[in-house]
C-alpha cells in the first residue's frame, strides 16, 4: 500500500490520546514499533518497520509491506468521527 509521509503523519497526529498504546495492546506490539510505523526515528525500542519511503511531494510516498496498523488507525478514527456526530 502507497500513501504520502505527510499524510502517515498526519493520521497519527489525529489519532485521540491514548490509541498508540490501544493499537499497540490490541495488536500484541510495542507502542514504540507503532511510532515507529508513523515515521518515529527511534530505532534502539520497538521494531524497526518495514515500508520504504520513496523521494516525492508530500514527504516522498511511503510503501507500506503491510496496512494492518494504518488500518486499526482509520477504524479508531471513524469511531471518533462516528462518537463525535451523535
Amino acid at each position: 500500500m502507497n500513501i504520502t509521509f505527510e499524510e502517515l503523519r498526519r493520521i497519527k497526529h489525529a489519532l485521540p490520546t491514548g490509541s498508540i498504546a490501544r493499537i499497540a495492546q490490541d495488536l500484541n506490539l510495542d507502542e514504540q514499533t507503532i511510532r515507529n510505523y508513523f515515521g518515529a526515528h527511534k530505532y534502539k525500542d520497538g521494531e524497526i518497520v518495514e515500508w520504504h519511503l520513496e523521494p516525492g511531494p508530500n514527504g516522498g510516498i511511503v510503501h507500506l509491506d503491510d496496512p494492518t496498523i494504518l488500518n486499526y488507525a482509520l477504524k479508531i478514527l471513524e469511531e471518533e468521527n462516528t462518537t463525535s456526530t451523535h
